[in-house]
């Protein structure tokens, strides 16, 4: 009797042991156990060997876990039978082994492992490895038994990661605290940099300053002080026809006070269109040594301009200079309750407010007029959701300021 006793103990921890198991090389972190394995981690190294091969990996456990769980109920109404009789034995080795495994073989060395996968599975790994070779036979024969499976059930799902995954995975490691919310704010921008277009970053045509190709020097030096800009578009007749860019440097180096005129300095402009990539437009930039980009239509005609400084503050966040007046486009004023100024981002709107819609507009001052139908006044207003949406202010035919609060709490 106590040899069974012996034997049967030994079958409910070896049960314990590759339940954790399985639960730890499911839930283990690949990239920390793969930078330990490169800094020189031997326990490291063989986990990440054994959970390249996760078909081998998860029969060696299978079958182990199902000997000794097997081993244990046998022996144990063996024992209740040989201590209680035939019909008495059976039911209470039943209930007793059923308790015992459950609880010691299953739920808590799962729950243990759970909470450091990764420790633990480097310490099961060596047994386990072990147990891999010893069962090898078998091991063949279940893989074999997969392949005529995968013949009958096909799996048309792509098994690589998608960009919405990773996005998911940065925002749980935020969340989580592996990392802060800026390197969180930074990663996620890269995700979707390249999705971008300069359509959705562009300074559009009616805000773009710019000076004519025959303005005079005094005209030009004011332009650069009002603006504090260290780059303007210079064009010949209208915005539509820019024929080059100027640069502060140059200005004032060449042309200023001498009385020549700026048409021998102007640098040439790279124009795109709006629907180039600004992941390809940033290469561009590189390339060429330019800082601004000119975004035409189809007919020739000026949309607006993209500068190097846009295409980065896609990644990083806003950037701001001496020269720049901090305007925050989105003003949060209470958890019910934003500013938002007319050429702010729509998508990145509706991003803070929980929404992923698809809207054709780029800007919040498109959004409204689509949703509005007409030319907005001041006053008007619309629900989007729960959430009421007031044109504040104006500017000629644009909307300058719009408030947006839960309804019910405006």
């Amino acid at each position: 009797m106590n040899v069974t006793l012996i034997i049967i103990l030994l079958c409910i921890i070896m049960s314990g042991y590759f339940s954790a198991t399985e639960t730890a090389f499911s839930s283990l972190n690949r990239i920390r156990i793969k930078n330990m394995a490169d800094k020189g981690n031997k326990r490291a190294a063989l986990v990440l060997k054994l959970s390249e091969d996760y078909d081998r990996l998860l029969s060696t456990i299978l079958i182990g876990n199902n000997i000794v769980n097997i081993a244990c109920a046998s022996l144990s109404t063996l024992l209740f039978v040989r201590l209680l009789g035939e019909d008495a034995g059976a039911s209470v080795s039943t209930a007793v082994t059923t308790v015992i495994v459950l609880v010691f073989g299953e739920v808590s060395p799962k729950s243990i492992a759970k909470e450091s996968p990764e420790k633990f599975s480097m310490f099961s790994a060596p047994i386990l490895n072990f147990m891999a070779v010893l069962l090898t036979p078998l091991n063949f024969l279940f893989k074999q038994w997969k392949k005529v499976l995968s013949r009958f059930f096909h799996s048309s799902a792509s098994q690589g990661i998608t960009e919405e995954e990773l996005i998911t995975i940065v925002e749980e490691a935020r969340q989580d605290g592996g990392i802060d919310e800026q390197e969180g704010d930074l990663l996620r921008n890269a995700l979707e940099f390249n999705e971008l277009k300069a359509a959705d970053i562009l300074t559009p045509r009616i805000d773009v300053v710019g000076v004519n190709v025959c303005a005079g020097a005094e005209e030009i030096a004011s332009v650069f002080t009002e603006t504090g800009y260290s780059r303007l578009p210079v064009y010949q007749d209208s915005i539509d026809n820019i024929v080059g860019i100027l640069y502060h440097k140059d200005f004032y180096n060449k042309i200023y006070g001498t009385g020549k005129g700026i048409k021998d300095v102007i640098r040439p402009a790279l124009f795109i269109t709006r629907h180039k990539k600004i992941s390809q437009l940033l290469q561009e930039l590189q390339a060429s040594n330019h800082h601004i980009a000119v975004v035409i239509d189809e007919f020739g005609g000026t949309v607006g301009i993209v500068t190097l400084e846009d295409i980065l503050e896609e990644l990083v966040g806003e950037i701001w200079d001496e020269h720049d007046e901090i305007i925050r486009s989105v003003e949060k004023l209470s958890d019910d309750e934003f500013l938002v100024l007319g050429n702010a981002n729509v998508d990145k709107l509706l991003e803070l407010l929980g929404y992923d819609e698809e809207t054709e507009a780029v800007t919040v001052n498109g959004w409204i007029m689509n949703e509005l139908q007409k030319l907005p006044e001041k006053g008007d207003s619309f629900r989007f959701h729960e959430w009421q949406v007031t044109v504040m202010e104006m500017e000629e035919r644009r909307v300058k300021s719009a408030r947006i609060c839960r309804c019910g709490q405006c």
